[in-house]
């Protein structure tokens, strides 16, 4: 413990300088405004009324593409669309649609719900402009595997400048872009995952009093193991196990919030009632209702990440012909991770009642709280499905990580082996440690990720259009 205490430290002034960049707060009519969160408001109301509400339009279309209905044998990648989405879905569905959604009306209140919704639903079309361009501009770095690809908002940053006579520019940017997503997916794709799935099987075995409360590193080298086994595979591993893991921990969970939700079902349309009451309405007053807006959208694009342009680096080796189309598959995630997994959350805390039992800011507990209300055994079902969200979180992100440092070293077994063993360490060092500081600097990273990644898609925000309408213009909607 003396080991974690000194690296705890050590990171401290970091953590704190980076956090206080990222996370900059202004007062707005008396409220706390993060810069960062306005940044990817900004970005998701913009290609929404740009790309003429993507979202809504081509919604059909997109269901349509992820069931196949447009696929070629021979395409070019290496996974499949579907593979790509519940890959992707792996890296945000996570501890944050558990514990997130529970700050969120913990914090902002039933009201929080409503925006959450919104954010979900416009952050639809940033997701689909990043994706997209994920597409467009991936390369086949490999003469030697031709079918290899590398692809992602480095890749589309240094390419789109390039194209404009600024080059340098353009490489400082995804450069910045690959050293925050080594950072974020060592930390809060990593460590995090690891610690927080840990203490919940802390919970359910007898707390600190318990058996497993003092067995962080063997927890630790067992997710180790387990992840190695998946991620030396590389990207087409990943897929087929993100592919299995996804479904059944949605479906896990979902299942559990419907019963619950059908267990109150007299309780459903008050629930609605508060919800949009506590939105929109005046009677709950100005502050209600803007402290219910700003911790919903913060939850949102905390929990979905459209914006940050993690995505666009799987979808990038997605089987397709069609950047465009696989945009919309990319467009689902946020339907799927927010509006669906998240609203299910919240209804649930908000159905039960039980937040009006919450003394102030709340996450797991108040969650698990709240299934237990209809599930008295749920805690354990909790624990299995926050152990399948951790684990398939950690495996995205390892990918995610592993992109950037082969952009920044080059595409090479030794950087391929070399990040991957030290990824595997740190889960133990993540599962068996308190490592604050470099959790706060990890976190800061990933959405430092959203400056260069969107300063890139407003660049390309015209092309993106041209693109869209050329598409639009071969199909029927």
């Amino acid at each position: 413990m003396a080991v974690d205490q000194t690296i705890n430290d050590a990171f401290e002034p970091v953590s704190r300088a980076l956090t206080d960049i990222i996370f900059y707060s202004a007062n707005i009519g008396g409220l706390d405004v993060k810069l960062i969160l306005l940044w990817l408001v900004a970005a998701a109301l913009f290609f929404t009324l740009y790309l003429g509400f993507i979202n809504l339009r081509y919604f059909a279309h997109a269901i349509d593409v992820l069931r196949g209905k447009f696929r070629k044998e021979g395409d070019d990648g290496q996974i499949s669309p579907f593979q790509a989405l519940m890959t992707s879905l792996s890296g945000t569905v996570g501890l944050g649609n558990i514990g997130g959604v529970a700050v969120a009306v913990s914090v902002g209140g039933p009201g929080a719900v409503f925006w959450m919704a919104m954010m979900g639903l416009f952050g639809m079309s940033t997701k689909f402009a990043e994706v997209a361009m994920g597409v467009k501009y991936r390369h086949h770095p490999d003469p030697n595997d031709p079918k290899k690809i590398s692809g992602g908002p480095m890749y589309y940053l240094r390419d789109a400048f390039d194209n404009r006579g600024i080059p340098y520019l353009g490489h400082i940017m995804a450069g910045l872009f690959c050293i925050c997503v080594i950072g974020g997916a060592i930390g809060g794709g990593n460590m995090f995952q690891a610690n927080q799935s840990f203490q919940q099987l802390v919970n359910v075995t007898g707390g600190e009093a318990g058996f497993m409360a003092d067995k962080g590193w063997a927890y630790g080298l067992f997710l180790a193991i387990l992840t190695g086994l998946v991620i030396i595979g590389g990207i087409k591993s990943i897929a087929r196990v993100a592919s299995k893991i996804v479904p059944l921990m949605g479906a896990i969970y979902l299942i559990a919030g419907i019963v619950v939700i059908a267990m109150f079902y007299k309780n459903i349309p008050g629930a609605f009632m508060i919800i949009f009451q506590l939105a929109l309405t005046p009677e709950a007053g100005l502050g209600a209702v803007m402290g219910a807006l700003l911790m919903g959208v913060q939850r949102a694009a905390f929990s979905n990440e459209a914006g940050i342009g993690s995505a666009a680096i799987v979808h990038a080796t997605a089987q397709t012909d069609s950047h465009i189309r696989q945009g919309f598959v990319g467009m689902l995630g946020p339907f799927i991770d927010t509006i669906v997994i998240c609203m299910v959350t919240a209804l649930v805390i908000v159905i039960t009642g039980a937040y009006t039992g919450s003394d102030g800011l709340e996450g797991v507990s108040l969650t698990s709280r709240a299934f237990e209300e209809g599930i008295s055994f749920f805690p354990y079902i909790l624990s299995f499905t926050v152990f399948l969200f951790a684990f398939s979180t950690l495996i995205a992100w390892s990918y995610y990580g592993l992109k950037g440092a082969t952009y920044l070293f080059g595409e090479s077994k030794a950087v391929d082996l070399t990040y991957k063993l030290f990824f595997c360490i740190c889960i133990v060092i993540g599962a068996s440690s308190s490592l604050d500081h470099i959790i706060g600097f990890s976190d800061a990273m990933i959405f430092a990720m959203a400056i260069p990644n969107l300063i890139g898609l407003y660049l390309l925000a015209p092309e993106i259009k041209r693109d869209l309408k050329k598409y639009t213009s071969e199909i029927k909607p």
